[in-house]
């Protein structure tokens, strides 16, 4: 479905992608590159229907003349919808030849992720006039080895029942503010059968593969 927007506000964000101070590897980073503002030209240009209907006139006379017109574009992914509940998956295997290599590399995630800079200025269950999108972490997956075979464990929060997350994930509508601190509670470190309390810096230190965020505000 195409969707006519005003170009004015077409690529706005709710909050301004250019104070980012971005360190490489972080999740931030991640999300700002996922989300950069893309140039369609040469071989990537866009189909253009209104370009298309312009020059040959009606729809109906287009597969008979086949003169399609294509033209520079810009392209940008952008939340449109915050969800009560964040997923993040972390692309951990590149291409190397014909084989896949796993990547190592630790990529720095925040306990409390603000998630404004990577949402539309339209985004929906949103207070009008809020600039933040705030999430507390409260799980990681975690996967140690190779592409061929390791292990995964996990860390995960306990802590008191959110009744307003509840009611965001039963009715999706907004709900008051949780405030702008991470939900409180201990963190524990899952392997199999083994279950240990750990601390916070223990969390952050992980090589995660999956990050799962609660919304606050």
């Amino acid at each position: 479905e195409v969707v006519t927007e005003d170009p004015e506000t077409a690529f706005c964000t709710l909050a301004n992608r250019e104070d980012l101070n971005l360190e490489e590897s972080s999740i931030q980073h991640c999300l700002y590159q996922f989300t950069r503002n893309e140039k369609l030209s040469e071989t990537n240009k866009l189909l253009c229907d209104v370009c298309t209907q312009r020059h040959c006139g009606p729809k109906k006379n287009l597969k008979s003349e086949k003169k399609y017109i294509y033209s520079n574009a810009k392209k940008q992914m952008l939340i449109s919808l915050a969800p009560p509940i964040l997923t993040l998956h972390l692309k951990r295997f590149q291409q190397a030849g014909f084989n896949l290599r796993k990547v190592n590399r630790h990529i720095k995630f925040p306990e409390v992720l603000d998630l404004a800079p990577f949402c539309s200025v339209k985004c929906k269950n949103m207070a009008e006039g809020n600039t933040k999108v705030l999430y507390s972490l409260y799980g990681v997956v975690e996967h140690s080895g190779t592409m061929r075979s390791g292990h995964y464990t996990a860390y995960a929060k306990v802590r008191n029942i959110n009744n307003h997350l509840s009611e965001l994930v039963l009715r999706g509508e907004p709900t008051q503010a949780l405030g702008t601190e991470p939900v409180k509670g201990q963190w524990f470190h899952i392997s199999d059968t083994h279950v240990q309390a750990v601390s916070v810096a223990k969390v952050l230190s992980a090589q995660a593969y999956l990050l799962f965020y609660e919304r606050l505000l």
